[in-house]
């Protein structure tokens, strides 16, 4: 990627690229060109009116230096989000490898329209991650991403922005890249490769926790929801240890069930391939570890992630079984397929214990019932902490990451108490179903202020999701930004 502060008129490129609101008579930050190219330009802004995501191109005659000028419709002024400029600007990259050109230059938009240092962000986000194809295991692969020059005022902290956005849009990149990844693919092992290759690179501490002392250590939940599989289950740590020595680090805690048949409670057929991806919130996790430390954040962070395959087999945990959890807890089971609390659950309290966090963050597709509730373009979060949830709601707002919170009270608690156990890892019917899932990862955190962000309808594309441009079909890599947001705020 480039940058240039010249005159937008005097670049030279294959497609000049600037926005336009809606009714507006002339194209952002565009300089004068001469009669004859500014009539084209001017038929064109009346024939696109402006409108969001409306794209038009004019050929530039003579030896001018732009081979083309492409005009962006981003809709009306005061609808304007970050969210927009990342959207259309994803569409500007897709039109750009359509057009199999090998370069094209974005002009920023003026600061009177929006924050420039937000509007670079935006591009490069919606620009690189719009080029994201899986096509790993297709024998014709996508075309070659032609490459980006941003044309903007010469500016340190644009710099800054810059390489800021590029290392959390490749983090997000490189978190899609590991969901997308087919189960016979992507093992607990496999993850745990990916975790050692991320530390290597990036000179972390990295530990994996393999089967037979996950048993010794009291991981009651990970061994039994693993015992299943013959691909062994993993508990990987990543520690980042930038900030000051005494300083407690916030720790990180995603799901990683790299392919959810249900177990014994077999899930139905229809869909069940979708189930690759109930390892997001592990490979979120990853994903933004591989950032922390790229971006050298001088802060503390953990990442954990509790990777198992739920299968049924002979040697499966069954519906009955009553499992002693890390916390020293008991959890009757009654529905394997209730398999994420469980594993979580244990990957909370090793986290709590181990590193007396300021702060615990997990992300998981843990629930359907979150989709009943929020849709699919909106995550869940519950919390025991009001301050820690106003920080992830003000980091969601930047990267347009939607969250929307759930109560947590004494009543939804009651609702997983077990006769014959601590508790059950299931609640009361379908009542509530997103609620008391952590109403039982609630009891695996004794006193740190804790969030958990229930992904299940936003951590792939579904049927009923917005359509994004910089979200291609598969794993969106939803919680990327929204925590690196945090982490540099926090």
């Amino acid at each position: 990627m480039k940058i240039k502060t010249e005159n937008s008129v005097k670049i030279k490129t294959s497609l000049l690229c600037g926005f336009v609101l809606e009714n507006s008579n002339n194209v952002l930050g565009l300089g004068k060109y001469d009669v004859k190219t500014t009539l084209a330009i001017n038929q064109s802004l009346k024939d696109m009116e402006g409108k969001l995501g409306r794209i038009s191109i004019i050929p530039m005659p003579g030896k001018n230096p732009a081979q083309r000028i492409l005009l962006a419709g981003i809709g009306k002024k005061e609808n304007l989000t970050n969210d927009t400029i990342r959207h259309v600007s994803g569409k500007i990259a897709q039109k750009s490898r359509e057009l199999k050109l090998k370069e094209f230059s974005i002009i920023t938009p003026p600061s009177f329209v929006i924050d420039q240092i937000s509007s670079v962000t935006q591009i490069i986000e919606g620009c690189k991650m719009s080029l994201y194809k899986f096509d790993k295991f297709k024998a014709e692969k996508a075309e070659k991403s032609p490459d980006l020059t941003i044309i903007v005022s010469k500016s340190s902290k644009i710099l800054h922005a810059i390489k800021t956005a590029e290392i959390v849009s490749e983090g997000a990149i490189f978190t899609k890249s590991i969901a997308n990844l087919p189960p016979n693919e992507c093992t607990p092992t496999t993850l745990a490769n990916f975790a050692r290759m991320i530390s290597k690179k990036n000179k972390m501490k990295c530990y994996v926790i393999s089967e037979p002392e996950l048993k010794k250590k009291g991981f009651g939940g990970i061994s039994a929801v693993g015992q299943g599989s013959k691909k062994e289950p993993k508990l990987i740590v990543l520690e980042h240890t930038h900030g000051p020595k005494n300083e407690n680090p916030v720790v990180l805690v995603g799901k990683a069930v790299t392919f959810d048949t249900g177990g014994i409670s077999l899930k139905p057929g229809d869909r069940m391939d979708e189930m690759k991806f109930d390892k997001c919130g592990g490979c979120t996790v990853l994903g933004i570890m591989k950032a922390v430390s790229e971006l050298k954040l001088p802060i503390n962070v953990v990442g954990i992630i509790p990777s198992v395959e739920n299968m049924p087999s002979g040697e499966s945990y069954r519906p009955g079984d009553i499992i002693k959890l890390y916390s020293g807890k008991t959890a009757e089971i009654l529905n394997t397929d209730a398999e994420g609390r469980l594993i979580l659950a244990d990957a909370l309290a090793y986290g709590e214990k181990q590193y007396t966090p300021k702060a615990i963050i997990d992300f998981a597709t843990l629930t359907g019932a979150c989709i009943v509730a929020l849709g699919t373009n909106v995550a869940a979060i519950v919390s025991n902490d009001e301050k820690l949830t106003k920080r992830i709601n003000e980091s969601s707002k930047k990267t347009t990451e939607q969250v929307w919170e759930l109560p947590l009270n004494q009543d939804y608690t009651d609702m997983i108490k077990s006769d014959v156990a601590d508790m059950k890892n299931v609640g009361i019917g379908r009542a509530a179903g997103t609620i008391t899932a952590a109403a039982f990862l609630k009891n695996a955190v004794e006193k740190t202020p804790w969030v958990h962000i229930d992904i299940a309808g936003v951590a792939w594309i579904q049927s009923a999701t917005k359509e994004k441009s910089y979200n291609p079909k598969g794993a969106t890599g939803f919680g990327v930004r929204l925590i690196l947001d945090y982490l540099q705020n926090v």
